[in-house]
């Protein structure tokens, strides 16, 4: 698992959020200056620094669960307003359209690329405000300091761990099942022709080495498509073409924006599933991240009467009809804890605030760290 693989999930992700969401905000006829305090809203809470900085430390992900309240407070770091059903179709929306696109990369590293793309459209949204420009600015620099001097292998890395949180996830979305790239099971279809990438090999052969690196066997096998080997500027010049796609924004022109359940049954197998093993610190996880996030959020309580709502379904009927089916395993409650002084509140906080620090850096108190964390984001 890579350790540098929660950015990319993070940004991509909220990418396809606000894609969505400025779909919704046109489609319901929202006034122009309130879907515009929505986005800048979201966007500068999504870009704030201090939360970035903890962000770009080298970390495993986020558990499935966390990582949706992240984007549940997120989502709601304005005065638009989403019930539970939109929001669970919304987040659905958001990891099939980045999980396709993952799939799609025919190299690893073009997922800094998917990245890339994700970032241009969300400098577009606040191209008229430049302080929040510059919050975007700053962290498409991050970006490129990370992860523009990595191999190809650790690439590869990032690539496997993103394929293996989204997984079990096999959504139907109506755009990919119109546009024929999604079988009704859920499951993407993927194509088997077209050009490899430049530097590589037209798959179909196997060749083993001794230990001397000397070849001593080859295998030939069906690659089961149409691949061919393209020159170094053709290939760049149609390879380059698919990938500028990836990323960008589905939703601009006019359509639907419908999601199905995958199949008859109502296990978790078929929906978007949590994480099935057991984590001790699941609870305190889920708590500093509600926390983190809260702290983050642009609205305030004594607005909430200028808030409006969202719904990410044709009808409110279909939205109450999704609330009602929904299935009990997606229930995301955030569980309070007291952020006391005592001695047994600051133990935990040390525990948990050690699931964020890199192993290889030794903090002078992981206590008072993570104290000043709370404390820093509440005062944002």
């Amino acid at each position: 698992m890579s350790s540098r693989t929660l950015p990319l999930l993070f940004i991509n992700l909220g990418g396809e959020m606000l894609y969505i969401l400025d779909q919704r905000l046109r489609a319901q006829n929202i006034p122009a200056d309130k879907a515009k305090k929505v986005m800048n809203d979201i966007i500068t809470t999504m870009f704030n620094k201090k939360f970035l900085e903890e962000l770009f430390k080298p970390q495993e992900l986020y558990s499935k669960k966390a990582l949706r309240t992240v984007f549940d407070r997120l989502a709601h770091a304005s005065i638009m307003r989403l019930n539970q059903a939109s929001m669970d179709k919304l987040y659905d929306l958001m990891t099939m359209a980045f999980k396709y696109q993952v799939l799609l990369c025919l190299r690893p590293k073009d997922i800094l690329l998917v990245s890339f793309n994700h970032m241009d459209a969300i400098k577009d949204f606040v191209k008229d405000t430049p302080s929040i420009l510059s919050q975007v600015d700053e962290t498409y620099r991050q970006l490129i300091e990370m992860y523009t001097s990595l191999s190809n292998g650790e690439f590869q890395l990032i690539r496997q761990t993103l394929l293996i949180f989204f997984q079990d996830m096999h959504i139907r979305v109506s755009i990919f099942l119109k546009d024929k790239v999604q079988n009704s099971n859920g499951r993407f279809v993927l194509p088997t022709s077209g050009p490899v990438p430049y530097g590589t090999q037209v798959p179909g052969l196997i060749r083993m080495f001794s230990c001397t690196g000397e070849e001593v066997t080859r295998l030939q096998f069906s690659n089961g498509g149409n691949y061919t080997a393209a020159l170094r500027e053709g290939s760049f010049e149609i390879f380059g073409d698919r990938v500028t796609k990836l990323g960008t924004n589905m939703y601009s022109v006019s359509r639907p924006v419908e999601t199905h359940m995958s199949g008859t049954s109502k296990s978790s197998a078929q929906h978007t599933k949590v994480s099935a093993a057991p984590n001790p610190l699941a609870k305190e996880e889920l708590n500093l991240l509600a926390k983190l996030m809260g702290g983050l959020e642009v609205q305030k309580a004594g607005n909430a009467d200028s808030g409006f709502r969202v719904n990410l379904f044709a009808t409110d009927e279909e939205e109450e009809e999704a609330l009602i089916t929904r299935p009990d395993e997606l229930s995301y409650g955030v569980i309070n804890i007291q952020a006391t002084k005592d001695q047994q509140a600051n133990a935990e906080l040390a525990k948990i605030m050690g699931e964020f620090t890199d192993s290889g850096e030794q903090s002078p108190s992981a206590s008072s760290k993570g104290d000043d964390l709370l404390a820093m984001m509440d005062g944002l």
